[in-house]
């Protein structure tokens, strides 16, 4: 996805101006939910990585295969949030579904999260943006859901 870096920077920049309750799904909302809850609730990751976010330490849990939740091929979480009283590197910072085909589709999101606050393209697939925290990719079709990235509420454009 080619606007990666793009989204994490606007999430750590939301961090700093509050969090409030957004997004959320599966019991894990971005910039509450921790390490230990995600494991409570998913148990261990199939895999784990670090990764440097704007010179911070983050880390990231895959849930894949036998080990993904029903319904998703691929669960990824990002942990390593900056709030404003400084760096939670156990905190939720986003998470990305990887929904089984045809598992959600345009109206589903509508019905589920209503209407979008913005349309428009991520990656080259059509996509919605919702300000409470939640980017849905679509695949090339525009009905078909290809990924579901869920941040921190997003502050409205200026």
């Amino acid at each position: 996805m080619a606007n990666v870096g793009v989204v994490l920077s606007l999430v750590l920049v939301a961090g700093l101006a509050g969090v409030a309750h957004g997004a959320e799904w599966g019991t894990i909302v971005p910039a509450q939910s921790t390490i230990e809850s995600v494991r409570g609730r998913y148990g261990e990751p199939t895999k784990r990585s670090t990764l440097k976010v704007e010179g911070y330490d983050t880390t990231e849990w895959v849930y894949e295969g036998d080990r993904a939740p029903r319904g998703l091929r691929r669960l990824v979480v990002s942990f390593g949030f900056l709030t404003p009283q400084g760096f939670r590197p156990d905190l939720v910072r986003t998470f990305r579904l990887y929904p089984l085909p045809g598992m959600f589709t345009q109206r589903s999101i509508v019905v589920g999260w209503g209407e979008p606050s913005g349309v428009g393209r991520e990656g080259g697939d059509p996509a919605l943006f919702y300000m409470q925290g939640l980017i849905v990719v679509f695949e090339a079709d525009g009905w078909k859901v290809k990924e579901m990235i869920f941040t921190p509420p997003q502050p409205a454009a200026r």
